[in-house]
């Protein structure tokens, strides 16, 4: 009997000390954790919610592109400051500091209601005659179910502060493609010349439509005579529509789909990609080519105006 009552006051025992020592590991993973880690990945901007804001004044308040990763007692930042460096902000308000050039950059953070919050302070060099604070970016990250909240405030202030939506990219949602056939753009064919605002000239050389695509050159040359920019475009068919597939530079290929068809106008979108997000080509008579490239809503895109050439 002696020795039954003695196992169970063991196993009682027993289950109380693992009780406890799961009680850390259990205890670890509160509300708090859970929203820091929902932080983590690759952000995409989304739509602006500044309040007051005109069509044209629509943009993201930071990089159009971020990341977060999420660290013990910190969170590491890349895409948020100058030559887009990752940057680890600790939890505790201690501060971080990065040199930029001839100035400092000062950071410090905290998680706080539901919030991840940092301060980045530009402070000049001692070296430097102007010594001192020169401005100050407050920036503001909260997870929710539509995506992550992002306010971006500056001191000296400039009008209010900047709010937008950024989302993970597999959450943005595909646009639906339009039916068309390589033919039905065959009006962006020839070879298009035009001048940038700098003073730049710039062109575009697309082939004819043939075998289910449409090939073309971009060049861009300074007014020194210099080629400064160069792509490869391609329109070629896929599944019953039209892919714009643009390669800057060379790079790796990336793909607009054809979303709007008209006799004299076609609309490539990719919600997924930084910039641009919306390319439009239109044709104003027949020696007259206009190209736009930009956000899906708002702001001002790069607009590029060719006339044929020889025209």
């Amino acid at each position: 009997m002696k020795l039954r009552t003695h196992l169970a006051t063991a196993l009682a025992l027993f289950a109380t000390v693992v009780a406890l020592a799961m009680a850390p590991a259990s205890d670890a993973r509160t509300p708090q954790s859970d929203g820091v880690r929902a932080l983590d990945g690759e952000w995409l901007f989304v739509e602006d919610r500044t309040e007051g804001r005109s069509l044209e004044q629509l943009g993201a308040p930071m990089s159009s592109k971020f990341s977060l990763r999420v660290e013990d007692g910190a969170i590491v930042l890349n895409g948020h400051g100058s030559g887009h460096k990752d940057v680890r902000v600790a939890l505790d308000g201690s501060t971080t500091e990065i040199a930029e050039q001839d100035k400092k950059a000062r950071y410090r953070g905290a998680w706080k209601d539901g919030e991840f919050g940092y301060d980045v302070e530009f402070v000049r060099g001692p070296d430097n005659a102007r010594d001192g604070s020169i401005g100050l970016i407050r920036r503001e990250f909260r997870p929710t179910a539509e995506g992550l909240i992002v306010r971006v405030a500056i001191d000296p202030p400039q009008g209010k502060p900047a709010v937008a939506l950024y989302q993970h990219v597999e959450d943005i949602p595909l646009p639906t493609p339009a039916k068309a056939a390589i033919a039905d753009v065959g009006w962006i064919a020839g070879a298009w010349v035009g001048t940038r605002s700098s003073g730049s000239a710039i062109e575009e050389r697309w082939g004819p439509p043939l075998g289910g695509a449409m090939l073309a050159t971009s060049r861009t040359v300074n007014k020194s005579g210099k080629m400064s920019a160069f792509e490869y475009l391609r329109i070629v068919e896929r599944d019953g529509g039209l892919v714009y597939v643009a390669q800057p530079g060379g790079k790796a290929p990336t793909e607009f789909v054809l979303t709007e068809i008209g006799a004299t106008r076609a609309v490539f979108l990719n919600p997924r990609h930084d910039y641009p997000r919306r390319i439009v080509y239109e044709l104003a008579g027949k020696d007259a080519l206009t190209a736009t490239a930009g956000q899906l809503k708002g702001g001002t895109p790069q607009r590029y105006e060719f006339k044929r050439e020889g025209s």
